[in-house]
C-alpha cells in the first residue's frame, strides 16, 4: 500500500529559511521531524511500503530514508498530480470507514497536518482511532502544540541525565530529556517539554510549551504556551507569551511577545496583506528562524518576524508610526 502526502496550501512561510522545506519536515514534536511522527501513527494501522511527495520536498525524502529504509521514497510533479483521482482515498475517509483496503490501495492527506493517535485506554497500545489536524495557520500549529502536550504527557518523566537544582519544583506532568540544566527557583508547570541539552535559568517560569533541544532561557524569564523550534537563546527577563518561535533565535533581556489586545477582541494575523481572524483573544508572535531580536523589543500581538530579521532594540514591533 502507498501513502501519498501531497501539497496543502499553508501560511507558516515566515518560519521557513529552505524552500525544499515544508512545515511537516522543519518543524519537530517531542524532538522528531512532524512528517516521521505522522507516517509512523499511519504504519500502526496500515501495511505502508511506499510513501510518496511532491519532488521538490528533497529534504523530506531524505528525512524518510534514513527513518524508515524499509519503505521504498517516491516523488512526484505537483502539476502533474490529480487530487481527483477517485484511485487514491482521502486517509480521512479510510479512517471514518475502516473498510478492509484492498492490496495496492493508495491512500492520500495532505503535507501539513497533523495525524493524532488515540488507544483503547486498556493498555495494550492498540489504536482504535485516528484524528488529522490540518495546519494551514501559524495558531493552528499552536493549538495542536497544545492538544498533543494535554493528550501524550501523562505522567512526568525526567531524564537520569539532566540536572535540576533542589530549589526547582516541577509540577507535572513533564518530558525533561537528557542534559537538561535547570538552575535555582524555577518552576516548570505541566504539560511541559523541555528537549535535550537545554538551559533553564535562576528563578525562570515555564509553563503549557514545548522547549526544542539546545534551548537557553536565561535568568527571570517566563515562557507559557510557546513553542521553540531549537537552539533558541533567551536572554534576561524575558516574557513570551502564546508564539511560535524558530530555530536558532535570539532575543535580547527585557523583550517580549504581547498577547492580548487592549480592546479584548480576538487577535488578528496578517497575511499576503489580508487580516485574518486567529479565533483567540490570547495569540503572541511568530518568529522564523535565524532571527536577531534586540533588547527591550516589545512585539505586539498577531506579529511576524520572518526569517533572518534583525529587530533593533527598543523597538515595539508592529506599532505604525
Amino acid at each position: 500500500m502507498q501513502l501519498v502526502f501531497h501539497e496543502s496550501k499553508h501560511h507558516l512561510q515566515s518560519l521557513m529559511t529552505d524552500p525544499h522545506e515544508c512545515p511537516a519536515s522543519s518543524l519537530k514534536v517531542f524532538g522528531q521531524p512532524l512528517i516521521l511522527r505522522n507516517i509512523q501513527r499511519v504504519l500502526n494501522i496500515l501495511d505502508i511500503d511506499t510513501i510518496i511527495l511532491p519532488e521538490e520536498y528533497y529534504t523530506a525524502v531524505k528525512l524518510i530514508e534514513n527513518s524508515f529504509p524499509s519503505l521504498l521514497v517516491d516523488q512526484f510533479s505537483n502539476d502533474k498530480f490529480d487530487r481527483n483521482d477517485d484511485r487514491i482515498l482521502p486517509l480521512y475517509q479510510y479512517l471514518l470507514n475502516r473498510k478492509e483496503p484492498c492490496k495496492g490501495a493508495m491512500f492520500k492527506v495532505p503535507l501539513n497536518t497533523f495525524i493524532h493517535c488515540h488507544t483503547n485506554g486498556q493498555g495494550t497500545g492498540h489504536e482504535t482511532s485516528i484524528t488529522i489536524d490540518s495546519i494551514n495557520y501559524p495558531w493552528d500549529f499552536l493549538r495542536v502544540i497544545q492538544k498533543v502536550l494535554y493528550d501524550s504527557i501523562r505522567y512526568t518523566t525526567i531524564s537520569p541525565k539532566s540536572s535540576i537544582a533542589k530549589s526547582s519544583i516541577i509540577d507535572g506532568p513533564c518530558i525533561i530529556e537528557d542534559d537538561v540544566v535547570i538552575d535555582d527557583f524555577c518552576k516548570i508547570k505541566g504539560p511541559t517539554y523541555i528537549g535535550k541539552g537545554s538551559f533553564v535559568g535562576m528563578s525562570s517560569l515555564i509553563r503549557s510549551s514545548m522547549l526544542g533541544e539546545k534551548t537557553s532561557i536565561g535568568f527571570n524569564c517566563e515562557i507559557a504556551r510557546t513553542y521553540l523550534a531549537g537552539y533558541d537563546i533567551m536572554a534576561h527577563q524575558n516574557v513570551i507569551l502564546d508564539s511560535i518561535i524558530g530555530k536558532d533565535v535570539w532575543f535580547g533581556g527585557y523583550s517580549g511577545t504581547a498577547n492580548v489586545l487592549l480592546n479584548n477582541q480576538n487577535v488578528k494575523y496578517e497575511v499576503n496583506g489580508n487580516l485574518y481572524d486567529t479565533g483567540t483573544k490570547h495569540f503572541g508572535a511568530v518568529v522564523g528562524n535565524n532571527c536577531a531580536i534586540g533588547a527591550s523589543v516589545i512585539t505586539l500581538p498577531g506579529r511576524q518576524v520572518p526569517s533572518n530579521s534583525t529587530i533593533q532594540a527598543g523597538t515595539i514591533f508592529g506599532k505604525k508610526s
